[in-house]
């Protein structure tokens, strides 16, 4: 079932009546996260705004990330794309997931087929909140800096994470490098 987000009314009784029914909507949901947000610094428009965003997030389906377009996303199998098919696949996929707003982050320590292969075996199966339309962007980062840290140390840490991470863990930090594999990512905002 599709919801509508609720029109901000610009009336201050048609805001407390918003208000109201927002929050009468939002009360199975609720939970220690909803006491976190102190609202007594917010209008109530902004405070309706907040809550209705909020609704939208809890009503939101969990989907795949390949169920995210119509129809759903389905990939070839990367052994039957040659290595000019599977770049051309890659840059169309890497484009249809920025345009429903799921960036991709720390991408060039990894060749295109590894990426490729990143993308169907872990991003298109992914169970994700689906917002239509969204209101930000869902950045996977494609290194995980706790399980490869070497990688991370090596290719994405700052100058100031680098010192840091040597301080702390006594060990040998690996070389800076430039990632082999350059590539421009979309962005938005960009």
């Amino acid at each position: 079932m599709s919801h509508q987000p609720y029109p901000i009314p610009t009336d201050e009784i048609d805001q407390l009546l918003l208000n109201a029914r927002l929050r009468d909507e939002l009360e199975p949901f609720r939970d220690e996260a909803v006491e976190v947000v102190n609202v007594s610094h917010m209008s109530t428009s902004m405070e309706n705004e907040f809550l209705a965003s909020m609704l939208e997030w809890e009503r939101a389906p969990v989907v795949s990330i390949s169920n995210w377009f119509e129809p759903a996303l389905e990939l070839p199998r990367p052994d039957q794309l040659d290595d000019s098919s599977l770049r051309q696949v890659l840059s169309e996929t890497i484009q249809k997931l920025f345009q429903r707003r799921i960036a991709l982050e720390c991408t060039e320590h990894l060749s295109d087929r590894q990426l490729y292969c990143l993308i169907c075996r872990d991003i298109l199966p992914s169970l994700e909140k689906k917002l239509d339309p969204p209101r930000s962007s869902l950045v996977w980062r494609c290194l995980d800096e706790e399980l490869d840290r070497e990688t991370w140390l090596r290719y994405y840490a700052s100058d100031e994470e680098r010192t840091l991470w040597a301080e702390e863990s006594g060990e040998d930090l690996p070389p800076s490098e430039t990632p082999p594999y350059q590539r421009k990512m979309p962005r938005h905002g960009s």
